[in-house]
């Protein structure tokens, strides 16, 4: 599962990023609030850790519109305002936890393992990806568009997986290959080419809606498009 980082301050974001890939997460970013609640209403996360003082939407706003939206993703607070009332604003916003800068990575960790701990025993089914009528559920390896069930293999339900996590992003070859092959790209091999072919066919030949498009030049995305 992904951690979506909201944070504007970049050395803070490379510590905690690198951090947490060394701990096995994948993460996201967002420099910014209306970023981050884009990301965070768009794919589901393990946890959000988000920081108050943001540009575009403060962290409070961004916590307290994600819970309007029924997004039930743990939210961890980073913020140098450490007082007991900002603590208290905090949570009531709807943040499941609160730690305060400067802080320990060991402790960040904590509450990380705390949180989405929490989290995976009250929601188990919050894994669910979904775009339009497509559905993928990482849990049960079962795949439905149209109500549906699409047979996959496992490589073709590994790229839709990624896709699906990082909706609206052009992936490149480059990334793909990385990712899900563990090699450094070749231009000369069209298998990330067939790959797509084969998903595409199974995900959108029989639909009016494409939703696996190629951005030529740059790579792949899934998306609505209107």
């Amino acid at each position: 599962m992904n951690i979506l980082i909201i944070e504007d301050e970049v050395k803070t974001v490379q510590s905690i990023k690198q951090g947490l890939e060394e701990h096995q997460w994948e993460v996201d970013v967002a420099y910014d609030g209306t970023m981050g609640f884009q990301l965070a209403t768009r794919s589901p996360y393990a946890l959000i850790i988000c920081d108050i003082i943001l540009p575009g939407m403060n962290g409070l706003e961004l916590c307290r519109k994600l819970r309007a939206a029924n997004v039930a993703t743990p939210v961890l607070m980073l913020t140098a305002l450490g007082t007991t009332d900002d603590k208290i604003v905090g949570l009531d916003a709807g943040a499941d936890d609160y730690l305060v800068k400067p802080f320990e990575f060991r402790e960040l960790m904590a509450r990380v393992r705390a949180l989405t701990r929490r989290h995976n025993n009250v929601a188990p089914t919050a894994n669910l990806l979904k775009i339009a009528d497509l559905e993928l559920n990482p849990d049960t390896k079962k795949v439905v568009r149209g109500g549906k069930e699409i047979s996959l293999t496992a490589k073709e339900f590994q790229l839709l997986e990624y896709f699906l996590r990082h909706q609206g992003r052009v992936i490149s070859k480059v990334e793909l290959a990385e990712k899900h092959w563990d090699v450094t790209f070749d231009t000369g091999t069209n298998v990330i080419e067939v790959y797509i072919n084969f998903l595409r066919k199974k995900i959108d030949k029989d639909f009016d809606i494409k939703l696996l498009h190629t951005q030529i030049g740059m790579g792949y995305v899934v998306k609505l498009v209107s």
